[in-house]
């Protein structure tokens, strides 16, 4: 093992680091590859009661250095799945006929099997989950992830996060899929031969294989066209949920996005795979010359693996192989556990390629795809002398083809995918985890989106010998990236949306908060982007990093912000200035009053500003305290400087969208008057584009300015602040950030980190208007729910 730590080249040396928190699981893990991180950064946990998920923040609010999670979970059904195999009763005559059956090798095989009696009777009923699956981003009716779980009792349901606290099931496949074989008659197509009789033990345990799912992959979100009644088309996007089942069919499901339950199902097939004792599935996706092929890798538990065709229908610029392609044929009894397909670039063939890498054993198993003028190159080979006991879990970083194993022992590979003129090679290295967290076991492995972190279950390992007496089972976090790697990505960054990069911009925020400034190098190459380019993104990321490094200074309350306050404090909250002049105000206002109020002394009347300043400094000397005020008072104005920038940019962007589409500027309810002298009111801010389009949009409302009204008094609301309007009748309205109109209603929508607000659509609002309703948070890129 010194040996082959020592193989891999001084420029692929990893340095784990534990990150806090660990995140104690109320439940033991169940089932195989118990942890998956989602696009939209949250990890799922499958556990004997629940799926635990644990969505990582990178809060600008928070000056902790821990890592900000907000911990939600997915509870397993109360009642056990039973599969649809034909009428109740006719069902329940035959499970009474096989379970007193003098043939033992019938009543016993019935008995004891946990597909035919999930409810359990003499054995413990099987509770918890057996898998779960994430879905690309954008799938839900918030732009974010689905989340597919399948029940230890095969019960496969698709569940959404619409409120950020519950979780909903959307739709339960299994029942659907069961109604379907039943109308079938339990066959796959006519041709088939009739089936026999629901009383043959043959025929009984065939129809519960041929339902019973052993694992689910989605696929990336596809365009498919959808003719209107006009007959005119407009392309709608789709995704596929592929569904591996015991006997080795495989049922692919189409889903209209946003998928909002039973009614966005657009069709679902059957394929028939020929693997006998199929134990994984993932989908292979490959670009070649604008030309999208796909096909689904399944895996054996005897070994082979092969890659199916896949045809789909009405999705366009999809093309799929002509026949199945085996990239592992031998039948050498190494169960295939887990497959990973991570799309790559060739440097020396210059095109892209597919790299296939399964865990078999305690072997990788590798194969890389490429396609050229010869047809379908196909390279593959085993990596030998990794772990000394089987891979429980693996996982890959997709962005630089990077795979991490992991056995129970707590020892975790990492390894680099290096290309040759032939095929390609890896180099590899060795993280022990009883380095970093002490001795554990390991029960599974995730990477983050962007291979920043490594999340790892893990249990106490043997001390002096001996094996614990109890099993706490928690997630913990390792980084995978220092600072200055983390920052040059996200400079770099193809996406430039900071949301999607979470687990880079936490490094970021770690270090920050760590240092309490922000190295040189990264103000000076990001005012080289933000000179060289208009991207608003340049100036979020500016913005997180001042309101990082103001966290930094605050010093910590010397209470809890959420005791309450033993004395009154309700004189002081009704006299101070400007109570209810931003959202965060008004949604937090009395606990950060009462937060006040206990560091100061009421009986002296001490003004809340003083006093909030007074907290952020130790030292009671002016002389020690002035220049960390004219600091922070520094930094809150480049924080406002930037803020307002990126308000007038978005403000830009929605007169654009008013001048598009609206014939004359009374057809919309946006401000477009007030946006408008907001924009010129600043004889500083000297921009032509918004001056050529502020001219256009005056000329075309003609002298009329459309003025929004308070819903309680009817009088005009002027638009003075981006934030809220204020009447004539001291009534305030907060702003929408998305439209910059007045939220007049009880309800409204938040961004993920409580920048802004926005108001919620409603059925009379234009396309556009909705289009914009759909947009992030401008400050953070965050999704708005």
């Amino acid at each position: 093992e010194e040996a082959a730590a020592a193989a891999p080249s001084a420029g692929f040396r990893l340095t784990a680091v534990r990150r806090e928190p660990a995140v104690r699981l109320q439940h033991g893990a169940s089932g195989l590859e118990p942890l998956a991180w989602s696009e939209d950064h949250r990890v799922s946990v499958s556990t004997a009661r629940s799926i635990a998920v644990l969505e990582q923040l990178s809060d600008v609010h928070s000056g902790g250095q821990d890592m900000v999670i907000h911990r939600t979970a997915v509870p397993a059904p109360a009642a056990a799945c039973l599969l649809k195999v034909g009428p109740k009763k006719e069902v329940a005559e035959c499970k009474e006929k096989f379970a007193s059956s003098v043939d033992p090798t019938v009543s016993q095989t019935f008995m004891l099997d946990r597909v035919f009696n999930p409810e359990g009777k003499s054995l413990t009923p099987m509770r918890g989950f057996k898998y779960s699956s994430w879905s690309p981003l954008g799938c839900d009716a918030n732009g974010r992830c689905l989340l597919a779980a399948l029940t230890m009792d095969n019960r496969l349901t698709i569940h959404a996060n619409l409120n950020r606290l519950q979780w909903v099931q959307l739709v339960d496949l299994t029942e659907l899929y069961g109604e379907r074989l039943f109308e079938a008659g339990y066959k796959l197509c006519k041709a088939d031969t009739p089936c026999g009789e629901l009383g043959d033990f043959p025929e009984f345990q065939r129809r519960h294989s041929m339902q019973a799912p052993v694992r689910m992959e989605w696929s990336g979100i596809c365009t498919t066209q959808q003719v209107k009644h006009n007959n005119e088309c407009r392309d709608v996007g789709s995704v596929l949920l592929a569904v591996l089942f015991e006997n080795g069919n495989i049922a692919v499901w189409q889903f209209q996005l946003p998928f909002l339950g039973k009614e966005s199902i657009t069709s679902c097939n059957t394929i028939e795979s020929g693997i006998s004792s199929p134990s994984v599935l993932s989908w292979w996706e490959y670009e070649h010359n604008n030309r999208k092929m796909s096909g689904l890798i399944v895996g054996s538990a005897y070994g082979p693996v092969k890659i199916l065709p896949v045809n789909l229908k009405a999705v366009k610029g999809y093309f799929t192989l002509r026949q199945p392609v085996v990239l592992w044929q031998e039948m050498d009894q190494l169960p295939v556990h887990s497959i990973k397909c991570i799309p790559l670039y060739h440097p020396y063939q210059k095109c892209s390629c597919s790299l296939v890498v399964a865990a078999r054993g305690p072997y990788v198993f590798w194969c890389l795809l490429l396609i050229s003028k010869a047809g379908l190159n196909v390279h593959n080979s085993h990596v030998t002398g990794l772990h000394s006991l089987p891979i429980v879990s693996m996982t890959a970083d997709k962005q630089n083809g990077t795979v991490y194993t992991c056995s129970s022992d707590g020892k975790v590979r990492q390894l680099i995918p290096i290309f040759t003129d032939v095929a390609l090679k890896f180099e590899h290295q060795l993280i022990k985890l009883s380095e970093v967290f002490g001795s554990v076991r390991t029960h599974g492995i995730a990477v983050s989106p962007c291979g920043a972190y490594l999340a790892v279950i893990t249990t106490e390992g043997m001390v002096n010998g001996l094996h614990p007496v109890n099993k706490n089972y928690q997630v913990q976090f390792v980084t995978l990236k220092t600072f200055e790697e983390a920052a040059a990505q996200l400079l770099e960054s193809s996406v430039q949306n900071l949301f999607r990069q979470v687990d880079l911009t936490d490094l970021v925020r770690w270090k920050i908060l760590k240092d309490k400034h922000i190295p040189q190098f990264l103000q000076e190459a990001l005012d080289k982007k933000i000179e060289s380019c208009g991207s608003t993104y340049f100036w979020r990321f500016k913005l997180f990093l001042l309101r990082i490094l103001y966290q930094s200074m605050q010093k910590a309350p010397s209470e809890a912000t959420w005791r309450p306050s033993h004395e009154d404090a309700k004189i002081l909250i009704s006299d101070s200035p400007g109570m209810g002049s931003t959202e965060d105000d008004q949604e937090e206002g009395t606990s950060k009053q009462a937060s006040k109020q206990s560091l100061c002394d009421t009986g002296k009347g001490v003004d809340l500003d003083d006093t909030a300043e007074d907290s952020l400094h130790q030292s009671s000397d002016t002389g020690g305290r002035e220049p960390m005020e004219e600091k922070l008072l520094e930094i809150q104005a480049q924080i406002e400087a930037v803020e307002m920038h990126l308000t007038r940019e978005h403000m830009k962007r929605v007169l654009g969208e008013v001048y598009l589409h609206t014939w004359i500027t009374e057809n919309t309810s946006i401000p477009t008057r007030g946006v408008c002298d907001f924009l010129m009111s600043d004889d500083g801010y000297d921009d032509r584009t918004a001056r050529v389009l502020i001219g256009h949009i005056l000329k075309k409302m003609n002298k009329q300015t459309f003025p929004e009204h308070c819903s309680l008094c009817k009088e005009i609301l002027p638009f003075t602040d981006r934030k809220q309007a204020v009447c004539s009748n001291g009534h305030i309205w907060l702003r929408c950030f998305l439209t910059y109109q007045s939220c007049q209603s009880v309800v409204y929508r938040r961004c993920l980190l409580h920048d802004s607000i926005a108001r919620h659509p409603t059925p009379e609002d234009p396309e556009w208007i909705k289009r914009l309703l759909q947009g992030p948070c401008t400050f953070c890129d965050s999704p708005v729910f």
